[in-house]
């Protein structure tokens, strides 16, 4: 009798091993997922993938960069349609919306960062940097909108939004991916040099660098502000935690591969990861150093550029034309937090 139990406890330890994978890949097909599928919005003739997108939330529009198709596509989330497909830019990369200025600034991969009437769509001004501009981010108090410029070197350009003009560059040991603003404080993601560098913007240089260790390709990124945890992916499949306070790294986990966009959502303490790989991935924050992966949401290969809406608690994802399939943005409805 004894050895039956022990054969029959390593039996269920085997079938519990195998179909954990399963339960985690197919959760969201359950009345509990934290994403509904909630319709997509069709883009055919656009070819390729995509890179970052911005949203008008008042206005129910997205402004999604259509990299290899060289074009910038302006969506109507409200009627489900396209309403405009800009084109001639070279590889863009990154939007940032502004509506005080009814601007749209899109970073392109000839180093030039072009600028769009927000209502009209009509060009406007251009400004120009050495190499590839990439990554954007805005800065509401102070009217800056930094850019991570280079490809054969790494920088962060300035351009002060209010008078259209440059500021002085600040040097990196590499081109930058993915970084985020808190307070004089820039943490910047060096994938070739496998750290974060941290910048002080009132000493204009670099005062910190915290190794990767996890893994190497540290692209995208998130941010917990009040937590002060910084969520860092990297493109082999790991999410590292950390506290922004001591440049410590205090948890790390396992995630699909090729991640792109990383978002923290505060009111339900979830992190949504998008990745190439096929999946969504969602992370439980415990709290504010204890994580896990609740659920992979299957996907699309090659699926990874995403973008998360508080406001109208939505995420969106673009889809790249595969086969005979048109490319799409698939809209996601965040389910209701937890009492």
């Amino acid at each position: 009798m004894a050895r039956n139990s022990a054969r029959s406890a390593a039996l269920l330890l085997v079938i519990f091993t195998a179909i954990l994978p399963v339960r985690l890949a197919f959760a969201a097909t359950t009345a509990t997922r934290s994403l509904e599928p909630a319709g997509a919005i069709a883009l055919p003739g656009v070819k390729g993938g995509f890179d970052l997108m911005a949203a008008d939330a008042p206005g129910q529009r997205l402004f999604l960069a259509a990299e290899e198709n060289g074009s910038l596509e302006i969506l109507d989330l409200k009627a489900r349609t396209r309403l405009k497909s800009i084109g001639g830019m070279d590889e863009p990369k990154w939007v940032v919306y502004r509506p005080e200025s009814h601007r749209v600034y899109v970073s392109n991969g000839d180093g030039k960062v072009r600028t769009f009437d927000s209502n009209t769509y009509a060009a406007g001004r251009i400004f120009e940097f050495r190499e590839k501009a990439n990554n954007l981010r805005f800065d509401d108090a102070t009217g800056e909108l930094f850019v991570g410029i280079g490809k054969k070197f790494g920088a962060l350009a300035i351009i002060n939004t209010r008078t259209d003009t440059l500021g002085a560059e600040i040097p990196l040991a590499n081109f930058p991916k993915q970084f985020d603003l808190d307070g004089d404080r820039i943490y910047v993601n060096v994938p070739t040099a496998n750290h974060i560098a941290v910048v002080s913007r009132s000493q204009g240089k670099v005062i910190a660098t915290w190794p990767v260790r996890v893994a190497k390709d540290n692209i995208p990124m998130g941010f917990d502000r009040a937590s002060h945890r910084l969520f860092v992916a990297c493109e082999s499949g790991k999410l590292a935690v950390f506290d922004t306070t001591n440049g410590r790294e205090v948890n790390s986990l396992d995630i699909d591969g090729e991640p792109d966009g990383v978002h923290y959502d505060a009111k339900r303490r979830l992190i949504y990861v998008s990745c190439g790989a096929g999946f969504i991935d969602v992370v439980r924050q415990q709290d504010a150093d204890h994580y896990s992966r609740i659920e992979q949401i299957p996907t699309a290969k090659g699926a990874a550029t995403s973008l998360f809406v508080a406001e109208l608690d939505r995420l969106y994802l673009a889809v790249p034309a595969q086969d005979a399939t048109p490319a799409e943005l698939r809209i996601f409805r965040l389910r209701a937090p937890s009492p």
